[in-house]
């Protein structure tokens, strides 16, 4: 009987070995890794293809395009059935090249569309952009000054402040006081509070900035705390965001001067992707180029009521 129960437990071990062998491996690669929406997705993607029963290997560089393009390489020569990136695919076309030529498909994850990925899934930027910038507008009753913080090197994000920067150009009465990229040395929060403060300090009469539009949470907080320091929120400068991280919500909720974000469905973006890897893996191959999933607008009213 003894020996049985060991040739049992053998023979498990050996399955158990057999299945971990023939379970998809899967790279997440990005350079973003320590920004809370990139998490979030990458959390998400993670937590979906445990229930899939698939090998994840994360890879994170820092900032570091040339970097990432580099592990790439080194990825797509270990033979990973799929890859998933959540970068400007744009620059990492070397990177993408080596996947393709190795015949190994890759995915978006809130990346731009691009002729070498198989798909990308995304929240649509054209509408969340519009959202934010059309609630600005009606804030100001169509009249004001308004700063902006974009970032034109990730084309998620660049949409975003095309389609902002559109809709107040079709306000006559809205002028754009300046469009900044917020410094990521120490992070965009502090870029985007040093550049705010530099602002404050060029307009110091009592509202000569109505609003700060952003194209994600992060410089809009940074924003909140330079015109919070400066000592200026009595002015009623409204300041509204992208992403609804935890902190844009705790100061959405709080009546701050950040009045409103977009919640994008971050895990229902990580779940989608893993959901197309897995047709792809099994011989059904999406036509699409992008596919959206969709978000909301998030206001105080959102949070208390």
């Amino acid at each position: 009987m003894r020996k049985l129960s060991l040739l049992l437990v053998l023979l498990l071990a050996i399955a158990g070995a057999a299945f971990a062998q023939d379970a998809p491996s899967i790279a997440v690669m990005t350079p973003f890794l320590a920004q809370p929406g990139t998490q979030l997705m990458v959390e998400g993607f993670e937590a979906a293809a445990a229930d899939k029963g698939w090998q994840v290997n994360v890879i994170d560089t820092s900032e570091d395009i040339a970097a990432l393009v580099s592990r790439m390489e080194d990825v797509a020569l270990q033979g990973v059935d799929a890859i998933v990136i959540n970068v400007d695919p744009t620059q990492i076309e070397p990177g993408l090249q080596a996947a393709a030529d190795a015949g190994i498909p890759v995915f978006g994850l809130d990346s731009g569309a691009h002729p070498l990925l198989a798909t990308n899934v995304t929240s649509n930027g054209y509408t969340m952009a519009a959202e934010t910038a059309t609630y600005v507008v009606d804030r100001l009753n169509g009249a004001g000054d308004v700063v902006m913080f974009i970032f034109e090197p990730y084309p998620p994000v660049q949409k975003r402040g095309a389609i902002a920067q559109a809709i107040f150009d079709n306000s006559p009465d809205i002028s754009i006081l300046d469009a900044i990229t917020p410094s990521f040395d120490n992070g965009p929060l502090e870029g985007a509070r040093n550049a705010m403060e530099a602002v404050l300090l060029a307009n110091p009469e009592a509202g000569s900035i109505s609003a700060v539009w952003a194209a994600w949470d992060d410089p809009a907080l940074g924003a909140l705390q330079a015109v919070e320091d400066a000592g200026r929120a009595d002015e009623g400068i409204v300041i509204v965001g992208i992403d609804a991280t935890d902190q844009a919500r705790d100061a959405i909720a709080r009546g701050s001067n950040f009045e409103a974000t977009v919640a994008q469905d971050f895990s229902g973006m990580a779940a989608r992707v893993a959901d197309l890897v897995e047709a792809h893996l099994g011989g059904m191959m999406s036509a699409q180029v992008n596919h959206y999933v969709p978000a909301r607008l998030v206001t105080q009213a959102d949070l208390t009521g």
